[in-house]
C-alpha cells in the first residue's frame, strides 16, 4: 500500500507515470497541479477513476483551483486528513 502524492498536471510525464505505477489497495493525493486532473468530465478524471487507487484532493488547493466541490468518489481531505494519511499509510511517493 502507497500514498502517492500527485502535484503534477495532468499533462505531465510525473501525472502519467503515477498512474501507470499506482494500484488498487493504494492511495493518490492530488494536491497543487494535480487538482486540475478533478475537473468533472476531464479525459484525466476518467483516467484517475479507471486505475483502481483510492481517490483523495486536498480541499484548500481544490478550492483555489476551481475544482471544488469534489466529483463523486474522489475524498476531499484537510491538511489534517493529509496527516492522518502519511501516519497511515507508511510507504510514500510523491510525484511532481
Amino acid at each position: 500500500m502507497i500514498l502517492h502524492t500527485l502535484n503534477a498536471n495532468p499533462a505531465s510525464e510525473a501525472f502519467s507515470d503515477c498512474l501507470r505505477i499506482a494500484r488498487e489497495g493504494d492511495t493518490i493525493l492530488l494536491l497543487g497541479a494535480g487538482v486540475y486532473a478533478a475537473r468533472t468530465a476531464s479525459p484525466a478524471l476518467l483516467t484517475l477513476q479507471a486505475n483502481g487507487a483510492r481517490l483523495c484532493i486536498l480541499e484548500p488547493d481544490a478550492r483555489l483551483a476551481g475544482a471544488w466541490p469534489p466529483p463523486e468518489g474522489i475524498t476531499p481531505v484537510d491538511m489534517t486528513g493529509w496527516v492522518q494519511l502519511s501516519e497511515r499509510i507508511a510507504q510514500q511517493q510523491a510525484w511532481y
